[in-house]
């Protein structure tokens, strides 16, 4: 399966310390070795890195995990490819403009026959992940007014995403700079860390933190994850169905609908036919 890495705060946070434990899971401690990304907002602006090679061996992915890029929200993904074939083009997260602002788009998950409906966005690569993306961009478009709030939003959101859980494996997150959107089909987990801020240290390798050498009494942050990243702080695992909109660090929005559990075998797409690979029986791959 893919692994997703979210971040809200309500002030300018690097996303090295956790950045780093994931991209281990890229080729390491982990099969998810066939292209990550990351997306770093900047004001209106968006700061993206891709690459279709292992994150745990990609020169890029170790120069990235050294940048201390400040962000309000920032978007991650790694992949273990099943639809679509190992490309630049076809790593996420995924963006696109939307009143004059860029909305980026990562996904767990399989919906192998998923058919998109037709409007302005089109996906670039082949995967089911970006056309999901862009049907759910078209939607947004099609039936919202411009000013439409986060709140008001959320409903579309939600709607959307549990008629693409009926259908497969669907995690999630999507964010415009202000606000990030998660939803769990399969697996996710999140942690808000707040004063008193104490120390972590991450699963997939020997590094830790003391938070309180790095942060102020006001800061609020928030790590979503499709598994913890820390083996000695409490995560809180989100339930199937589960959704929350993120703000500046904090929940503004959350609720539960009614999504089926599926399990699937999905055969693994190869960038060279000539290349075999076995079979995956993870159940949520994207």
């Amino acid at each position: 399966m893919c692994e997703l890495l979210g971040m809200s705060a309500n002030t300018p946070t690097d996303l090295c310390f956790s950045f780093t434990g994931l991209t281990r899971r890229g080729g390491e401690t982990g099969p998810h070795k066939d292209g990550w990304g990351v997306a770093f907002y900047e004001g209106k602006g968006v700061r993206m890195f891709h690459d279709p090679e292992p994150s745990a061996t990609s020169p890029i992915a170790d120069f990235v995990s050294t940048l201390p890029i400040k962000s309000k929200t920032a978007i991650c993904h790694i992949r273990q490819a099943n639809v679509g074939n190992i490309t630049l083009a076809n790593t996420h997260p995924f963006a696109r403009e939307l009143w004059g602002e860029y909305w980026v788009f990562a996904h767990n998950g399989q919906i192998p026959s998923f058919s998109a409906a037709k409007g302005m966005y089109e996906p670039v690569g082949d995967t089911d992940s970006e056309a999901m993306f862009c049907d759910i961009m078209n939607h947004v478009r099609q039936h919202l007014p411009r000013d439409t709030s986060p709140l008001e939003l959320v409903e579309s959101l939600v709607s959307l995403s549990q008629a693409y859980a009926k259908q497969g494996v669907f995690n999630c997150l999507l964010g415009n700079g202000d606000w990030l959107f998660t939803f769990c089909s399969t697996k996710l987990a999140s942690i808000t860390r707040r004063a008193p801020f104490g120390p972590a240290c991450l699963k997939d390798v020997e590094v830790a933190i003391d938070f309180a050498a790095e942060t102020t009494p006001k800061d609020v942050v928030s790590i979503i994850a499709t598994e913890p990243l820390t083996n000695d702080e409490q995560w809180d695992v989100y339930e199937r169905g589960e959704w929350k909109l993120w703000q500046d660090g904090e929940v503004i929005a959350a609720g539960k609908v009614d999504v089926p559990e599926h399990k699937t075998e999905s055969k693994m797409v190869s960038p060279d036919p000539d290349i075999e690979r076995k079979p995956s029986t993870d159940e949520n791959q994207g």
